[in-house]
């Protein structure tokens, strides 16, 4: 497949008539990123939610800005909805309000947003703003919490099969394997990115038992599916599960390596041609963990969360940015020692996340200019 995308982990979205996206509410950029990041003013915006609750430590989040599109429009959730924002406006996705929890999870520059609804009936969807529903996607039983669309509509995600999958224009196109050679009963464990050249990034989960030794192995590894349809294969595997987040233009991928028995989280980039690639780009000067959750696609620029055992918290979690050299670096704090979080990039300085403000109250924000914001802390 020749996928096309520029995508703001944006979780992504791809081409839709300028006009519709005008009465939409939409601002389409007139200039190139580069220009918008030279005019933007540094600031944290905080955007319009549904919800009141406060940050859970070592929890998914029920607000936060999950993707960014062109201009004005970002998406993700709050108060546990799937939801979009046209500037600070938030607007409702139109599922039933009966369905459980869910999110959008990604959009491409056109506009084309992917989303799911969780819960056992859970499944992925499609949107544009102004639609009157949503497109429920064929054999999308929904499994985990990732999907992805690029810029030339193809939508990523796992599959209670076992397997991924890419859907386009509303039917299911593709599965995607494990790699060649796994040991019995792996399987595709999620589906996070798909960059504008086609490749596409996950998870596979191993749960076996070594025939001589009965010992039970189980663990994930980052998977990269090459554009073209080529096989699967297995990217550098670090000592303890590796998740893999998200993928930029020039192939590199970002995520954490986690020790889920003691709460160890440290940021991981993976570089082409991925052989021995594996490298730590540290952790914020104040925090002893951390992820990196998105990059930009073409800027290099990565965001996650700086965090702490959640028995031990000396500060609360902080949003953090690398900008591809030197220190991690924080973000500024919506509220004096108040936790933030960052799950989302764009190649014109924005990036998106959650935070909470003096009130305790947990907010969608998103700061501007992120980089000319970062800073290393004392």
């Amino acid at each position: 497949m020749d996928h096309t995308r520029t995508r703001t982990r944006t979780r992504r979205a791809a081409s839709a008539a300028t006009a519709a996206l005008v009465l939409a509410g939409i601002v389409t950029a007139a200039g190139p990123a580069a220009a918008a990041t030279a005019s933007c003013t540094p600031r944290i915006q905080v955007l319009g939610s549904i919800g009141s609750g406060g940050y859970q430590v070592g929890n998914p989040q029920s607000e936060g800005v999950l993707g960014l599109g062109t201009a004005n429009l970002s998406v993700g959730r709050s108060g546990g909805r799937a939801v979009y924002w046209t500037g600070t406006r938030l607007h409702k996705v139109p599922l039933p309000e009966t369905s459980p929890s869910g999110a959008v999870l990604a959009v491409n520059k056109g506009g084309l947003m992917v989303g799911a609804v969780y819960g056992a009936d859970g499944y992925l969807f499609t949107y544009r703003a102004g639609d009157a529903a949503v497109t429920r996607l064929p054999e999308s039983d929904f499994l985990s919490a990732d999907a992805d669309v690029n810029d030339a509509g193809y939508v990523v995600a796992a599959t209670r099969t076992g397997r991924g999958a890419v859907w386009k224009d509303g039917l299911k196109v593709r599965e995607l394997a494990v790699p060649a050679g796994s040991v019995p009963n792996t399987r595709v464990d999620t589906v996070t990115a798909v960059n504008n050249r086609g490749d596409i990034l996950g998870m596979a989960r191993e749960d076996y038992e070594v025939p001589e030794t009965g010992e039970h192995m189980e663990g994930t590894f980052p998977v990269l599916w090459p554009a073209g349809g080529g096989p699967a294969k297995a990217l550098s595997r670090t000592s303890n599960d590796s998740y893999v987040q998200d993928l930029d233009e020039s192939g590199r991928a970002v995520g954490y390596d986690w020790n889920g028995m003691g709460y160890r989280y440290l940021p991981v980039t993976w570089t082409p041609p991925y052989a021995g690639s594996t490298s730590y780009p540290g952790v914020l000067k104040t925090h002893p963990y951390g992820t990196l959750e998105a990059i930009s696609p073409t800027t290099g620029v990565s965001v996650g969360t700086a965090k702490f055992h959640p028995d031990e918290q000396t500060l609360p979690d902080q949003a953090q940015l690398w900008p591809g050299t030197g220190p991690l670096l924080a973000l500024p704090r919506l509220a004096a020692n108040r936790a933030s979080t960052a799950s989302s990039a764009a190649d014109d300085g924005r990036v998106g996340g959650a935070a909470v403000n003096a009130a305790g109250t947990l907010k969608p924000v998103i700061w501007t200019c992120a980089t000319k914001q970062a800073y290393q802390p004392e």
